[in-house]
Parts: structure tokens; C-alpha cells; sequence
């Protein structure tokens, strides 16, 4: 199971756990509970230890940090799991930092000449080999090419990818063991959560696969005065190293310095906002990673401050599905109508089918009413998801990694924008915003823009369609036809028949109206002196009612 350098990395990671009195936590679990007694016996409890006075939250921190950057990218990664750990520890783990030496200036011009093929100076006309910074897995310099722009370059550490794989197999190990012997193992499932962070570190490492993402966010925002994408110079980028324009601005964390500056705070915060929906329901692309360091303020023009983006290692897509429920999430939550949140989480697939509506309506209420005794400038869309991920989970919600991106980014948005206007109303920012792309989604544009969408593809389908019809007889007949469908598939397709049938429900009943009002007016035409005792509105009613009771009446009757 574990190899020499697996063994003697394994054998460090106890010592460190050792060191910040985390072996409590340890034997405190369901395997070793029963051998408990023997910590007593380890040289180590024989005296007091300064770390046990802390929280536990703080010696996971510490521990993890003593561990090296690949831990505490793991553990930046889980302190966005806040549907999964106690808010001791989530608050914790928020706070650890990427306080990583940086590599030499030697290392760089090997890695930039190997990754060219040439010497660095026919690439660039100067180049600062001290770090403008260093993170975990890459550190940034100032350069300037050889037609004069200006730019910064990112360049991966070296050897980063085998330090990666090593601790990566180890997470792996240890949560095998979590999800085997630990009882909370199964519901938090840890396998999963190390799949996620190792997709999420490896895709770091790709450096064209970031430029690819800045590229994206770059035309989804050209001409926009609310944010800045800086351009990505193609000819210079290679998996290991980024060339990027080189931006100036204030970090959207120094307050102070856009006090002093005058910029306009309310416009500023209200167009974070703005930028952040404008991601996730526009574009269904939107900057995953969104903290104050990664963001920075244009104050050329104080009265109307524009964001510059960077960073774009991490990115965030929601299916056109999720868009819609989620949108739907947030109005309903707002008309505080809980039982519609139940049902979207249902419909969705959220939560298992078979889950109670009227008991999980119960639970989001709970959560939901104490909430807007608050004013709505208060109230904090991250915490509500937040709030509503912990409830679904007790009720086998699964778990959803776009949702806890967006969760996470929506965090990050809420606090810098209280930061630079603490009277931010969050919810008049975005609540036009969500019903405006509802009524797109939904109203008679939308279906008009569906056909438009796919007539070129129904065009282009159409004349294989005989021989499809052709096929797929001639199989019938020989009986060489056969149906499979997964769960997943099954389940999905509960779904859809649902919503057709709320939909074909919807339709009857409107058709009932239309006829009930034509008869009735009809008649009242051919016989005004049959309604003339009783106001013709209480018989228009009447019919609306009968032809309800007939739109709904079941058909094996």
C-alpha cells in the first residue's frame, strides 16, 4: 500500500500531527477509540503541550501550513466546503495563507528556456527576476517583450507536478480510510472531495488551460465599463509559463488607499455585484476565485471605478438546469415561499425523489424565517446557500461542486462589497436583475429563441430521418430492439415527465378557461334573457369553475 517515499512522507505527516496535539483527534475516532488509553502511554503526553490551550480549528490550520503548499491548497479548497465542516474549522481553514519561499532566478531562465527552445533574451527585452509573487504553485515577473509591451509572466514551480502526485496519493490513502472506518466517512464522502481537489490543482498547473479561461472572460466583458480582463499574448504562452498584459491598479482590499483616492464605494460595490450575476446567469462563466487578491480597482476616473480581474486559474459553469433553479431558489426564497424551494431542490435532483416535501419545507423555513428579521441590506445570499446546503444535508442532498464554487464566489463578492459599502443592499441590487432573466428564460421571446436555436439543426437532421424511421423498424421487427435505462437515466426522465405534466396541466386549464368564457358569452348572446336575473360575471365565473374541475378531472375515470 505504501511505498519507501509514501512511508517516510507519511511518517513526517504523523509527526506533524503530533506536534500541533492533533493525535487527540485521531484516536478519537470510531477505529482507534477502543485502543484510546494507550496515548497515555507516548512519551509526548508526559508534559504539557503549549498547542493543546488552541482551538481545534487553529491546530488544523497550523498543521496543515507546517505540511507545505499542497496541504494548504487542500485545505483552502475545504474551507469552501462549508456544507461539509463545522464553522470552527471552515472559519479556520478560510484563513490559511500560501506563504511559500520563492524559487530562483536561475530556475526561472531554465524553466522559460526550455519551455521556448531559445535563449530568454530573444523573448524579452528586460526581465525582473525578483518575484512580484510567489504562491504554491506558480510565482509572477515583470518583463517587457521585445516590442516594447509591458507584461507579467507566470512560471509553475519546478517539479511541482511530482510533489503534487506524492500527496495527492496520500490524501487518497487516508481518506480510503475515512470513508472505511470513520463513521461520518460515507456522508462527507472524502474520495470524493480529494477527486475535486485533484482535478481542481492539476488544472492549475495547465497554464494554456488559464489563458484559455482569460481569453473567455475577456470577450465576455469587452467594452464593458464595470471590468477589465487583461490580454493574453498567445505567441509567448506555454503550459508552464503565462504572458499576460501587465495591469495597474489598487487591491480592491485597500480600502484605504480608495478613500483617499475618492472613488465612488456605492458604484464600486454595487458593480461587484452586478459583475458576479452578470457571470453566472449571462454568461454561465464566471472567475471561481474571486478573493481581494485577485482583484483590483481602475481609479482613473474615481466616479466610475472599473475592476481588473486576475487569476483565472479556477472557473466556475452552470448548466442551463442549474441557472434556472437556482434563479428560481433565490425569487422564491425572497417571497418567502419555502415550499417552492422544496420542490426546486426536488426537481432539480438536488435531493433524493422520494424526499418529503411538506418535512423539507419545514426545514428551510427554520432556517429561512429568522433571517429576514434582518433588513434585506443584511441579509447575506452566500449565508442563505450556505444555510440551505446545511439543511439539504440532512436530507441526502448531493453534493453539488458547481453549487459550492458559486456558493464560495458569492462569499468572497458579499464581504469585499460590505467591505467598501456597508449599507450595500445586496438584494435591490439583484433582484431586477434575476426577475429581468427569468421573464428571458420563460416568456414568449424565450420559446422563440429556442426554435431559432435548433431550426438549423432540425434542418440539418431532417433528411436522415427516413432512414432512422427505416432502421429503427426493421429492428423492431426482428426483434433485435432493446431498451436500457440507468438509474440516473430514470431518474431524469421522472423529472421531465413531472414538469410536462405540470405543463400540460397548465395548458388544459387555460384551454378550459378560454372555452368556458366563449360558451358563456355565447350563450349570453343567443339568450340574454336567461342571465338577465344574475350578473353575467357570477355565470362567467361559474363556467371558469366547471372548466377547471373538468381540466383536472383524471382521465381512467
Amino acid at each position: 500500500m505504501f511505498g519507501p517515499a509514501q512511508l517516510l512522507r507519511l511518517l513526517h505527516i504523523n509527526r506533524v500531527l503530533v506536534r500541533h496535539g492533533l493525535d487527540d483527534i485521531v484516536l478519537a475516532t470510531h477505529l482507534f477509540r477502543p485502543v484510546g488509553f494507550l496515548r497515555h502511554l507516548f512519551p509526548w503526553n508526559w508534559v504539557p503541550r503549549q498547542q493543546l490551550n488552541l482551538p481545534r480549528g487553529a491546530r488544523i490550520r497550523l498543521t496543515l501550513e507546517d505540511l507545505g503548499p499542497i496541504f494548504v491548497k487542500f485545505g483552502q479548497m475545504l474551507s469552501t466546503r462549508r456544507d461539509l465542516l463545522p464553522d470552527d474549522i471552515a472559519l479556520e481553514l478560510a484563513r490559511l495563507q500560501d506563504r511559500v519561499p520563492s524559487f530562483s532566478g536561475e530556475q526561472v531562465r531554465i524553466i522559460i528556456e526550455k519551455a521556448y527552445g531559445q535563449p530568454l533574451e530573444t523573448i524579452f527585452d528586460d526581465f525582473d527576476f525578483e518575484p512580484l509573487a510567489s504562491a504554491s504553485i506558480a510565482q509572477v515577473h515583470i518583463a517587457r517583450l521585445r516590442n516594447g509591451r509591458e507584461v507579467a509572466v507566470k512560471v509553475v514551480r519546478p517539479a511541482i507536478e511530482k510533489t503534487i502526485r506524492r500527496d495527492v496519493e496520500l490524501l487518497y490513502i487516508i481518506a480510503h480510510l475515512a470513508q472505511r472506518y470513520w463513521k461520518e466517512g460515507r456522508r462527507l464522502r472524502p474520495l470524493e472531495v480529494v477527486a475535486e481537489y485533484e482535478k481542481t490543482i492539476f488544472d492549475e498547473l495547465d497554464l494554456i488551460r488559464e489563458a484559455a479561461n482569460a481569453s473567455q472572460l475577456r470577450r465576455n466583458f469587452r467594452d464593458s465599463p464595470m471590468l477589465y480582463v487583461p490580454e493574453v499574448f498567445w505567441p509567448e504562452t506555454r503550459r508552464n509559463v503565462l504572458v499576460m498584459e501587465r495591469i495597474y491598479g489598487i487591491p480592491a482590499g485597500d480600502i484605504a488607499e480608495l478613500r483617499r483616492r475618492k472613488v465612488n464605494m456605492k458604484k464600486l460595490s454595487e458593480r461587484g455585484v452586478e459583475i458576479f450575476f452578470t457571470q453566472v446567469f449571462r454568461d454561465s462563466f464566471f472567475h471561481a476565485d474571486m478573493h481581494p487578491g485577485n482583484i483590483f480597482v481602475n481609479a482613473d476616473n474615481p466616479d466610475d471605478p472599473r475592476y481588473i480581474a486576475v487569476d483565472f486559474g479556477i472557473i466556475g459553469t452552470l448548466s442551463p438546469t442549474d441557472q434556472h433553479y437556482l434563479a428560481e431558489n433565490f425569487l422564491a426564497f425572497f417571497h418567502r415561499d419555502y415550499r417552492r424551494v422544496a420542490e426546486l431542490h426536488i426537481e432539480s435532483g438536488w435531493v433524493p425523489p422520494e424526499t418529503r416535501v411538506d418535512e423539507f419545507e419545514s426545514a428551510i423555513r427554520t432556517v429561512s424565517e429568522p433571517i429576514f428579521d434582518r433588513p434585506l441590506k443584511d441579509i447575506s445570499f452566500g449565508g442563505f446557500l450556505l444555510a440551505l446546503f446545511q439543511t439539504a444535508r440532512r436530507f441526502n442532498m448531493e453534493v453539488q461542486p458547481q453549487l459550492v464554487l458559486l456558493q464560495k464566489t458569492l462569499l468572497n463578492i458579499e464581504g469585499l462589497g460590505r467591505q467598501l459599502d456597508p449599507e450595500l443592499d445586496l438584494w435591490k441590487t439583484a433582484k431586477p436583475f434575476l426577475e429581468n432573466w427569468m421573464r428571458d428564460r420563460v416568456g414568449p421571446r424565450a420559446f422563440i429563441n429556442r426554435i431559432k436555436h435548433f431550426i438549423p439543426r432540425w434542418i440539418d437532421q431532417t433528411p436522415d430521418l427516413p432512414n432512422l424511421v427505416h432502421s429503427l423498424l426493421r429492428q423492431a421487427n426482428s426483434g433485435g430492439l432493446t431498451v436500457q435505462l440507468h438509474k440516473q437515466e430514470m431518474e431524469q426522465l421522472r423529472r421531465d415527465l413531472r414538469r410536462a405534466n405540470r405543463r400540460n396541466f397548465h395548458a388544459a386549464v387555460g384551454a378550459a378557461l378560454i372555452i368556458s368564457a366563449a360558451l358563456i358569452l355565447g350563450l349570453d348572446a343567443l339568450h340574454p334573457a336567461t342571465f338577465e336575473q344574475t350578473p353575467l360575471l357570477t355565470w362567467l365565473l361559474g363556467g371558469i369553475g366547471v372548466g377547471l374541475l373538468l381540466s383536472v378531472w383524471p382521465t381512467d375515470a
